[in-house]
């Protein structure tokens, strides 16, 4: 490095789930170079081995208290693909909403909790949006945080009818769901999901929920940003354009997603990948995991998930992290709520895609767009509820076989891989969506799209924690204890 050269390493980050270190090569005010580093090891993966495989159920939820229902989901998954069983017309239906309260429930709180209060810190006091910032965005303190701690806390009301409790529940099953609702929990649930609409159309849209779904282009977003209904989503459109956040944070602009909740007929959001301006198939057969720089043996070349394995290497001088590089064939992938609705056609997602790729706006504009289409897909849902009907197919478990769960968490893909031998658990490998956002680099030296995204970033004088990194990171909601399980 030059003499105006500097190596920053960035870490405990604060509001983000679990451990993260970033180090960071800076030159001439930019970042040049950056590396990524899960530093927490956990073993999940290893726990379940030898174990029924049932238990998958019980322990996986373990793995995260922000994103359990997602883990349930991918485990109840690969367990019906062992059964060769799907679940009843009311047991998807239900899976749907319980999964999609999570989602939503995430989206909400990455936005008003672990997002915005950054703008209300005092290194942006000089700026002419500041003061109402402050009043909404401040931590633990501003409206409109603890507006939405509120209408999160309604939200969940939907998992407790359904699910029971949260997080980690068991009702989730291979066949469907192990609780049912009555016509009674149909009305509750709608009365929840109307409150829920009604707060998030007063406070954070100004508007209702279908306006913001029907976002068709960059246009229609500037216009809302500059005569659009007063709201929190028109004052993050005014900070985005004051600090050009669409400027900031630009990763490989691979788009990922294995689709999400299937419907009588296809699934709300189409699954495959989007690269180069096409959509493309998924293969879950392309998807291998690469060890070159994680703390882990079997460095020897890329792993298939089914022959995966998560061995720490006592041994290793190589590694920087313990979060392995998923690939697809060979690329480095970008999943979350951006990737989702770009995969899915959103022409809003599609046109910032098209325009300025993946950043720092884009990856909020996503999740905002997509939980208000998916709060009114849930209304329908909750409508298309036969108490009366089946909650839940049941199967039987093979001594032997191998199957994979494939679901989107509201990070991103999420995928658990078993294999089984004699009735055991032999083998079970998970990538979590944040394992593909900051993985490391890969054989060939390529970096993950964190470590992408954060190259150009700028670093002011004196920054020791870069604002414009901390704005990158929680751009993609990061979960680092899913990362390495």
């Amino acid at each position: 490095m030059s003499a105006e050269a500097r190596r920053l390493v960035v870490g405990p980050f604060n509001r983000v789930e679990g451990d993260l270190e970033v180090r960071l090569d800076v030159a001439d005010g930019r970042v040049r170079a950056a590396f990524v580093a899960s530093p927490l090891f956990r073993g999940f993966e290893r726990i379940l081995e030898g174990r029924d495989p049932r238990d998958a159920l019980v322990i996986a939820p373990r793995i995260c208290g922000i994103c359990s229902v997602s883990q349930s989901h991918a485990a109840a998954l690969a367990l019906a693909g062992l059964e060769g069983i799907a679940p009843t017309p009311n047991g998807r239906v239900a899976t749907n909403l319980i999964l999609a309260a999570e989602n939503v429930a995430d989206h909400i709180t990455h936005f008003h909790v672990f997002f915005m209060p950054d703008f209300a810190r005092q290194v942006y006091a000089d700026r002419p949006w500041f003061a109402q910032a402050e009043r909404r965005f401040k931590a633990a303190q501003g409206a409109s945080v603890r507006a939405a701690i509120a209408t999160r806390a309604t939200l969940l009301h939907v998992l407790g009818l359904l699910a029971g409790r949260w997080p980690h529940t068991l009702a989730l099953q291979a066949g469907g769901v192990t609780r049912s609702a009555d016509q009674r929990d149909k009305m509750r649930l709608l009365a929840t999901l109307a409150a829920v609409r009604a707060d998030l159309q007063d406070r954070l849209y100004g508007a209702p929920l279908e306006e913001v779904a029907a976002l068709d282009g960059a246009a229609a977003l500037e216009a809302w940003r500059q005569a659009g209904p007063a709201s929190d989503l028109r004052l993050f459109l005014d900070i985005a354009e004051d600090l050009e956040l669409a400027g900031l944070g630009r990763a490989h602009d691979r788009f990922l997603s294995y689709g999400a909740y299937p419907q009588a007929a296809g699934r709300l959001y189409a699954g495959g990948t989007f690269a180069g301006g096409t959509l493309g198939p998924l293969d879950p057969a392309a998807i291998t995991e690469d060890h070159t720089f994680a703390r882990m043996e079997g460095r020897d070349a890329p792993h298939a998930p089914f022959e995966g394995s998560t061995l720490p290497d006592g041994a290793d001088e190589a590694g920087y992290t313990w979060c392995k590089a998923p690939r697809l064939a060979g690329a480095p992938f970008e999943t979350g709520a951006f990737a989702r609705q770009v995969v899915a056609g959103q022409p809003l997602a599609r046109a910032l895609a098209a325009r300025e790729g993946a950043n720092v706006r884009s990856r909020v504009i996503g999740r905002l767009v997509e939980a208000a289409r998916t709060l009114i897909a849930m209304e329908g849902w909750v409508r298309e509820l036969e108490p009366t009907a089946p909650w839940c197919a049941q199967g039987a478990l093979p001594q032997e076989g191998r199957a994979f769960g494939l679901t989107e968490a509201a990070r991103g893909a999420l995928g658990h891989w078993v294999v089984v031998e004699k009735g055991r658990i032999a083998r079970y490998q998970i990538i979590a969506p944040t394992t593909w956002n900051f993985s490391p680099r890969d054989r060939d030296g390529v970096p993950g799209p964190l470590e992408t995204a954060l190259v150009g970033a700028p670093v002011r004088q004196g920054e020791t924690t870069p604002v414009s990194v901390q704005h990158i990171v929680r751009s993609f909601d990061p979960c680092m204890v899913c990362t390495v399980h």
